[in-house]
């Protein structure tokens, strides 16, 4: 998938997206504390995210305590690249650049 992506594209995804497009396997309540989203809006994003595929969930107990963790799959990255590049083009219809200048 490439282009602008309309499910990528609201603000709370993107910043998700952009934040997993970073890393591995990020847990949940990084992504919450780094996002400073509650539990449940988090949740709804990534089921969002996940039935898209988008991303992948994984669950665990660590010391009896679930963890839940998140990380972008083929898709995701291909669908984040493409709208980055999307973005990129529009901005730069505007004279402008999304990389400041070194």
């Amino acid at each position: 998938m490439t282009g602008f992506d309309d499910l990528i594209h609201a603000p709370t995804r993107l910043s998700l997206v952009s934040l997993l497009a970073a890393t591995e396997w990020a847990d949940f309540k990084f992504l919450r504390d780094s996002l400073a989203m509650s539990d449940s809006a988090l949740s709804k994003q990534l089921t969002t995210l996940e039935e898209a595929g988008y991303l992948e969930i994984r669950k665990s107990f660590v010391a009896k305590r679930p963890r839940t963790s998140a990380r972008l799959t083929t898709r995701g990255h291909e669908a984040f690249a493409g709208h980055v590049a999307a973005l990129q083009q529009i901005v730069a219809r505007a004279g402008l650049s999304v990389v400041p200048p070194s």
